[in-house]
């Protein structure tokens, strides 16, 4: 009866165009990756989502998540992230990933008041040189905007009789432009009424 199954070879076919072997891709694209999956077995319904990581998840989610901040090679950081195997361990990786994200934010803005400090202590440099570069770069600080160009837009209302005859005043002034009248309505004007 099922005869037929012992001589059947299917056809292979390359079937991975979209798909990149684990060594070949960077640790972003595995974490990605796993995202990915998680949002797909979340629509599937397959993932409780009040099921919270347990102490091995999150283990596995702060190693994942130390390697990919720091210097670690890819190889190390590959293996971390394969030990990330529930949707609860992605999930927590996600939210630390996405928390340093928002610290990092807050750190360039403490950098950012720390370095606009001590251009300001530098203006008070006893060497005229520093004190002219420390001066610059403070005029170059977006909020002081000393060295940038402006634009000031103005809107003013004008009908379009007052356009045309402003376009055509720059038109005469810069490329000696002559008003032109059709003559058809110069010999209507100027027929006797029969």
């Amino acid at each position: 009866m099922l005869e037929h199954l012992i001589d059947f070879e299917p056809e292979v076919s390359d079937n991975s165009h979209g798909f990149v072997s684990l060594e070949k891709s960077t640790p972003s694209q595995t974490v990605d990756a796993k995202v990915n999956t998680l949002d797909w077995l979340q629509q599937l319904g397959a993932v409780d989502t009040d099921k919270k990581a347990d102490e091995l998840d999150t283990q596995h989610a702060r190693k994942a998540f130390a390697n990919l901040v720091s210097a670690t090679p890819d190889e190390i950081t590959h293996t971390s992230l394969a030990e990330i195997k529930t949707p609860q361990a992605v999930r927590h990786l996600v939210t630390m990933l996405t928390a340093y994200d928002w610290e990092f934010v807050e750190r360039a803005k403490e950098l950012r008041g720390y370095t606009v400090a001590k251009i300001l202590e530098e203006c008070e440099n006893p060497s005229a040189s520093i004190r002219l570069k420390a001066l610059a770069l403070l005029g170059k600080v977006t909020e002081v905007g000393l060295f940038t160009d402006k634009i000031e837009v103005k809107k003013t209302e004008m009908s379009d009789a007052e356009i045309d005859s402003k376009i055509k005043e720059k038109l005469n002034r810069f490329m000696g432009v002559v008003d032109v009248t059709d003559v058809g309505d110069v010999l209507e004007t100027q027929r006797p009424n029969a």
